[in-house]
């Protein structure tokens, strides 16, 4: 393993971290101070409410669904969130972030945007409403047993205060949290097993690699194969399925265990939710296929 350059990309994702919380932490926290949200929550509420969450994590919903977790996680840090509330948007977020780059990765190996937005939306929000469902008890802080309570500001330089302290102390976790996670991705990368798949690739392979390192590596690794003809459309058809529900699911949950979320429930739920959907979908292709 490149070690130096392994520490230059951790520093280069660590700058972009620190240019994305921290604005976005201090704006979600004026935000709330004035509840400017209620203007435009009620857009998504119905959405919100359905899987137990409250109607101002409305734009940690939006900047993860279009943008990343991190801006996610950003909206959501200065709420009141508990741990089950944590869990239940670290399932949905896990499943549907970064649609329009991810999408892309899924049209280079056969599926298209309309089927990756839908699938991903709606098995979205049907994982997290089944999430809201199991009992709060079953859920517990993973690295953390605080109470989560929002801190009360009485004026506007107060806020501003606490807000960036509060943003730096979000960042200076997230970014430890990258950088270890970094080096032990760059460290499976260049093991002999991972570079030996560029030319033996199989469906389980994928698939495993794609829910350890991600939608970009589990279906980048397909690309060529795909453009070749030697995997069955049926193959594509159930990995970028499994994939889409089920990836980077090491990395994506300990941004929000952070808060609380409980990482094995999120975990379990989502590869559970990976396995059933996708063997459903792909008995509907299979007779699809057939008619």
């Amino acid at each position: 393993m490149n070690y130096k350059s392994t520490l230059k990309n951790s520093l280069q994702s660590g700058w972009v971290i620190i240019k994305l919380i921290i604005p976005i932490y201090v704006i979600a926290d004026i935000l709330y101070y004035y509840n400017t949200l209620s203007y435009i929550a009620f857009l998504i509420e119905p959405f919100t409410s359905i899987i137990g969450l409250p109607p101002q994590t409305s734009l940690a919903i939006i900047s993860g669904m279009f943008l990343n977790v991190y801006g996610a996680v950003a909206f959501a840090a200065p709420l009141e969130l508990t741990i089950h509330q944590w869990s239940i948007l670290a399932v949905f977020i896990g499943i549907c972030h970064s649609l329009p780059v991810e999408g892309v990765i899924m049209k280079k190996i056969g599926l298209g945007n309309i089927y990756s937005y839908s699938l991903r939306i709606i098995v979205g929000f049907v994982v997290a409403y089944l999430t809201y469902l199991i009992p709060a008890s079953w859920f517990e802080a993973t690295l953390s047993d605080a109470v989560f309570e929002k801190t009360t500001y009485t004026s506007f330089y107060e806020l501003l205060k606490g807000s960036i302290y509060g943003a730096i102390e979000l960042t200076i976790k997230v970014i430890l949290l990258i950088m270890a996670l970094i080096f032990l991705m760059e460290f499976i990368k260049t093991r002999k097993f991972i570079i030996q798949s560029q030319k033996n690739v199989s469906k389980g392979f994928s698939i495993t690699v794609g829910v350890i390192l991600g939608i970009t590596y589990g279906a980048g690794i397909l690309i060529k194969e795909v453009q070749s003809g030697n995997i069955s459309k049926e193959d594509i058809f159930y990995i970028g399925t499994f994939l889409m529900i089920c990836h980077a699911i090491i990395e994506d949950t300990l941004l929000f265990v952070i808060f609380g979320a409980d990482f094995t429930m999120v975990v379990i739920i989502r590869t559970l939710a990976a396995i059933i959907i996708s063997y459903i979908l792909l008995k509907i292709y299979q007779k699809r296929e057939t008619i």
